[in-house]
């Protein structure tokens, strides 16, 4: 495919906007071996990466650095992550690039930006400081790596979180879960919340995304056993990743993992290249969520259709069946956890991360923080 002027104007301004990288080794003969993703791409001198963003400049991995494509603020219950801190406010910033190529990706102008002429999106000037300050300033609890693929731009992430932890902020990762043992390492110190798309329980489907089953399955348990608070979500496709069979598999391995893992089943709707088939409707949202909880997960939700989906919006206790949180779309109508989290009723433990209190709920919608118009264009 011929590489569009704009395209490549981009991936000039973007090699710039780089440092070397943390997650590589050199192997034997002279090519790096890179650890962000699962694709763990062996590069040549001048080779670029699936990720479109990493590459090997003169045998030093160069990765990106010092902007963001994005920055938007979200009730975290958009992540979507319904068992850490409901109602908190999730400032979220993002870069620019992908390891997998989804047709349906709604965040594709980001994401894509270097594999689509048509993804626009124009890289601004950051520096962790300035990125946690405008946190602070905007009473977010959670600061979020989101949007493009949080996993190819770890070391800028880590460098963020650094100084969001010394802020006192929880830090999140909103990702596909294309990981390795080598960056989840990396990641564990500074990264408390952990969220994975998993797309499929077919490698069929996964090789048509660009990937590949197998790292994403390793990701989901080494991120439970490492103890990130984790929870998953699959948007849900008709005619994809929809049969019964699969979501039986899908859940089952879930559980397997641990019972208590949060599930989310989220509606489709055209975007992007695939605007067929339907969306999704409640009905088959409820009837993949009956499924999840057959296969022993204890925690099921239904996004996406905020009112249509009776209680899958909300946090039960599998103890008492006690109303705990009770949600529509991203607002929280009703909180009642006790501080130490759990059942006011029967006093039985919610696992989550929890605040000592019921803070309130900064926004129900998401919007641009005010300080983005302040942010320069590379």
């Amino acid at each position: 495919m011929e590489v569009s002027k704009s395209m490549a104007s981009l991936a000039e301004v973007l090699a710039r906007e780089t440092r070397e990288g943390e997650l590589y080794d050199v192997l034997p003969d002279g090519r790096l071996r890179c650890y962000a993703c699962g694709h763990c791409c062996p590069l040549p001198d001048g080779a670029i990466g699936v990720c479109k963003v990493r590459f090997n400049d003169g045998g030093t991995l160069r990765v990106p650095w010092g902007y963001v494509g994005g920055v938007q603020c979200d009730p975290i219950e958009k992540k979507p992550f319904f068992h850490a801190y409901p109602g908190a406010l999730a400032y979220s910033f993002g870069m620019l690039g992908c390891d997998l190529h989804c047709g349906y990706c709604q965040n594709w102008v980001t994401s894509q930006a270097l594999r689509d002429p048509q993804a626009v999106a124009s890289p601004l000037v950051a520096t962790p400081d300035a990125i946690v300050r405008d946190a602070l300033r905007l009473d977010a609890r959670v600061i979020v790596s989101t949007y493009n693929e949080p996993l190819i731009t770890s070391e800028w992430a880590v460098a963020v979180f650094k100084e969001a932890k010394t802020a006192g902020l929880t830090t999140g990762y909103v990702s596909n879960g294309n990981g390795t043992p080598e960056v989840l390492d990396y990641l564990r110190p500074w990264v408390d919340l952990y969220k994975v798309d998993l797309k499929s329980f077919d490698d069929r489907h996964y090789r048509q995304l660009g990937g590949r089953l197998a790292p994403i399955l390793d990701t989901i348990r080494r991120l439970q056993a490492m103890g990130f608070w984790l929870e998953i979500v699959t948007l849900l496709i008709p005619g994809f990743n929809d049969s019964p069979d699969e979501l039986t598999r899908l859940t089952e391995f879930v559980s397997g993992v641990s019972a208590d893992i949060p599930w989310h089943v989220t509606a489709f709707h055209g975007d992007y290249k695939m605007t067929e088939p339907g969306n999704t409707t409640a009905d088959m949202l409820m009837a993949a969520a009956d499924i999840g909880r057959r296969s022993g997960l204890r925690y099921v939700y239904a996004g996406n259709l905020p009112g249509q989906v009776g209680d899958l919006e909300h946090t039960r206790c599998v103890s008492c069946g006690e109303t705990l949180i009770e949600r529509q779309g991203y607002f929280i109508r009703r909180y009642g956890l006790t501080p130490n989290g759990c059942c006011p009723s029967c006093a039985a433990a919610v696992p989550g991360r929890w605040s000592a209190q019921f803070e309130g709920q900064i926004t129900s919608r998401p919007f641009l923080p005010g300080s983005r118009s302040r942010l320069t264009v590379l």
